[in-house]
């Protein structure tokens, strides 16, 4: 009988969460699926990808295409070029991509024009705001994927009045909850807060990077201004994002920020690793944030989200969870984030099949196709 070769896709941190779980299910079939992973070098920092193969026990990649940075389109245009003559050479039967970054889009095109099919991971999430460049993402990938696995009921009513077929479409959970679920323990023994000389619920975790917050001076002074106020009363720690480290120093505002041997008022450091960053945000007294993945991860938790947004793709984190979109109104911030130093935190649940076992089901489905 002969396997099924597959090509998994990644190019950014939130991907490694989300493909790791998916390879380590495929490993359970030996018999029936090759399977080869793609690093598009989307994310090409030590800090900011390579600790998380490491940290999630994924194996090298097989393939690393090296793009690096650069426009959108550059970006994009590097990785379909590169990514062709992957297909061309390994002639797949099938590509996996997850997520929402231009590796996820650009790897789609470039199969399905090669007549190869392909598999999206984290499928339907709408933000509805075309100022996204990863809402454009979804978009295009989702068009074109002969699967698409969804984490919620709003990602299959999305994708059903757009027109997708239903036997395209199947629910199958969060694979990144798969990953939280399984590293948790470990993240807890890692005792990183510990080692800052923290105590549980005594700081707050803080992520920010997206041109709406860090691109504009005045908006970014604004947000840095409301944080600044929060750290009085809670020291915020922030693994500052690269990109937002330059937009400050080019706007003269790297004086909010705290570099210094003591945790206190808005206190960077450098990117953390996966266990890191996963035991601060077990133990912080609330998160704020302006990323997708982390909305999902603090439901899961059970900690407190201030999203940093106007809008979300991850609906269900506020219908059911713990999250709070504040948008980056100043007022806005410091109001939800006193309610919650007051005890009004709102009480979340967990999603249905957010349960560690969405890969499983991924792969069970994959090989019931074929």
């Amino acid at each position: 009988m002969k396997r099924l070769k597959i090509i998994n896709i990644v190019g950014a941190r939130p991907n490694f969460m989300k493909m790791a779980p998916i390879i380590e299910a495929m490993n359970h079939y030996p018999d029936q699926i090759e399977h080869l992973l793609v690093h598009t070098g989307q994310h090409y920092d030590e800090k900011m990808s390579q600790s998380f193969f490491v940290d999630l026990g994924m194996p090298k990649p097989n393939i690393n295409l090296e793009v690096g940075s650069g426009s959108h389109a550059e970006q994009t245009a590097k990785i379909m070029v590169a990514f062709e003559q992957v297909c061309l050479r390994e002639n797949p039967d099938l590509v996996i991509v997850v997520g929402d970054v231009n590796s996820t889009m650009a790897c789609t095109i470039t199969a399905k024009k090669l007549g190869i099919r392909v598999a999206h991971v984290e499928a339907g999430l709408r933000s509805r705001d075309m100022s996204m460049p990863e809402e454009i993402n979804r978009l295009c990938t989702d068009v074109l994927c002969d699967y698409l696995f969804t984490t919620d009921h709003f990602a299959d009513e999305n994708l059903a009045a757009e027109g997708v077929p239903s036997e395209k479409v199947f629910f199958v959970g969060n694979v990144m909850i798969d990953t939280l679920l399984k590293h948790r323990a470990m993240a807890e023994k890692s005792a990183f807060s510990e080692k800052l000389g923290v105590l549980p619920g005594g700081y707050a975790t803080l992520t920010m990077h997206r041109p709406g917050n860090v691109d504009d001076k005045k908006i970014l002074q604004s947000i840095l201004e409301a944080l600044k106020e929060i750290s009085l009363r809670l020291p915020i720690i922030f693994p500052i994002h690269p990109r937002t480290r330059k937009m400050a120093e080019q706007f003269g505002l790297s004086h909010f920020f705290n570099s210094g041997d003591k945790v206190e008022g808005i206190w960077i450091t450098e990117p953390l690793g996966y266990l890191e960053f996963l035991n601060l945000n077990m133990n912080a007294k609330l998160v704020l944030t302006d990323s997708g993945g982390l909305q999902e991860e603090t439901t899961v938790l059970g900690v407190p989200c201030i999203t940093m947004r106007p809008n979300t793709e991850r609906p269900i984190t506020c219908e059911v969870g713990s999250n709070i979109m504040v948008g980056n109104d100043k007022d806005v911030i410091l109001q939800e984030a006193f309610k919650i130093f007051d005890g009004e935190a709102p009480e979340g649940e967990i999603p249905e099949k957010w349960d560690g076992k969405a890969a499983e089901r991924i792969v069970k489905i994959l090989l019931a196709q074929e």
